[in-house]
């Protein structure tokens, strides 16, 4: 939940708002009448050099403290995305109580290993297609604001800086290893099944519903084309050709 703020985010060119009266009028209401509103979104008043206007609940300097952990390789950043919770609460699994009884949240980056909620806890480490969306797609429209200029460290600690644009296009790199064959000719959304080796059959990628957050294995439902055909965006929008997939 604290990656959500990201996703807040829209770019609109001046000259859009200029023409949209409705828009402009709504903008103006929440000014006068909501300003306790109206200053939880960045920069809608302030124009960059191109004349776009940012929407978002995310500032400059707050997206940057959010993103060195979003980067962390020992937090959510795995070699295959985004985890859909941090690392770090492998060792360090967040307990509360509700009267006698104590609940545990901790990574587990495959399926759930306990009954809490049904059993249903894969939201709790594995790669998820939507959410790793999400991000790039936010991303990329934070960059249209900030431009080359803005560069945050990724993967944190590394001492490599990148512009929101490149980070997005890394991201999209880390997906799509999911299903790319690997060094070993290995793609590891298959993990060990026999599909892998099968020449007839290990061209034929199954859309896993998420995907284990250490190791890319596809897990869930396997026909889950709905939101993991997500990953085809990806290949589009960082300019990398589908053939990538069998290559």
């Amino acid at each position: 939940m604290g990656l959500i703020p990201l996703f807040v985010v829209e770019t609109i060119a001046d000259c859009e708002v200029m023409q949209d009266e409705f828009f402009d009028q709504r903008k103006k209401w929440f000014e006068e009448n909501r300003p306790d509103l109206a200053d939880l979104v960045s920069h809608w008043d302030i124009l960059n050099k191109n004349g776009i206007h940012l929407f978002s609940l995310m500032r400059g300097f707050r997206m940057k403290v959010t993103l060195k952990r979003l980067l962390d390789e020992k937090e959510f950043l795995s070699d295959y995305g985004i985890r859909s919770l941090s690392k770090f609460h492998l060792e360090h699994p967040y307990r509360f109580r509700a009267g006698e009884q104590t609940y545990t949240i901790e990574y587990t980056p495959g399926e759930s290993d306990n009954d809490m909620f049904g059993g249903n806890s894969n939201w709790r480490g594995p790669v998820w297609l939507p959410m790793n969306w999400l991000v790039i797609e936010s991303l990329r429209r934070y960059h249209v604001f900030y431009g080359d200029d803005f560069k945050v460290e990724c993967p944190t600690g590394t001492g490599r800086y990148m512009t929101l644009n490149e980070v997005a296009d890394e991201l999209s790199r880390r997906v799509l290893r999911i299903s790319a064959r690997n060094d070993q000719g290995i793609r590891p959304v298959f993990g060990s099944i026999t599909m892998q080796t099968d020449e007839h059959f290990r061209d034929y990628l199954l859309f896993h519903e998420y995907f284990h957050g250490d190791s890319g294995i596809g897990l869930g439902a396997s026909h889950q084309t709905g939101w993991t055909a997500l990953i085809a965006t990806c290949c589009i929008k960082s300019h990398l050709k589908m053939i990538s997939f069998s290559n």
